[in-house]
């Protein structure tokens, strides 16, 4: 058993647990689930696990019910029956494959910055907004540091034919980046 794990992702079921409260508080119902609980099964690999296998029934069920659905993101359960972390990007990952799972057209990742830009903004000011880009090029731009996304999210995305939506957290008024096959 790999205590670092459980205590790893003990934030994302705290911030998870917050989140429905507050929606529920809204008048919406909310559902929060781990990622064992969404049915996301990874391999042992402690702190860099691979998803194996999802198992999205719960999901789904809650989703039909008109749920707003929170999924602890960056976690899932072992064939072995440990918690496993999924490493850098582990949120983002959890997102697309779970979307994936569930059959989406489109996965939004939410982020610090407007999308996918030419330079990262913080070092390079007249950094441009990418507003579309296809999985390839978004592939390479990761393998040379761009860190608006997690590799294994994109190659994950471009598998299945999941589009990606990039945007800020901040900023409503940005288009931020589409990641799709036909790219720019």
């Amino acid at each position: 058993f790999f205590v670092d794990d459980m205590l790893l992702s003990a934030g994302e079921r705290i911030a998870m647990s917050l989140l429905g409260i507050a929606i529920n508080s809204r008048g919406c119902r909310a559902a929060s689930y781990t990622g064992s609980q969404a049915g996301i099964i990874t391999d042992t690999a402690h702190g860099q696990a691979r998803i194996i296998e999802i198992r999205p029934k719960r999901i789904q069920e809650a989703l039909e019910a008109g749920n707003v659905v929170i999924i602890a993101g960056f976690q899932g359960l072992s064939s072995a029956y440990e918690i496993t972390t999924l490493g850098r990007g582990g949120s983002d990952l959890t997102a697309v494959a779970m979307a994936g799972a569930v059959g989406a057209e489109i996965c939004e990742i939410y982020t610090d910055v407007g999308g996918v830009m030419t330079a990262d903004p913080r070092v390079v000011p007249e950094a441009r907004l990418i507003e579309r880009i296809g999985y390839e090029e978004m592939l390479e731009l990761t393998a040379a540091g761009a860190k608006v996304l997690q590799t294994r999210s994109v190659e994950l995305a471009r598998r299945s034919g999941l589009r990606l939506h990039v945007r800020s957290s901040f900023d409503d008024g940005t288009p931020g980046t589409r990641v799709e096959e036909d790219g720019a």
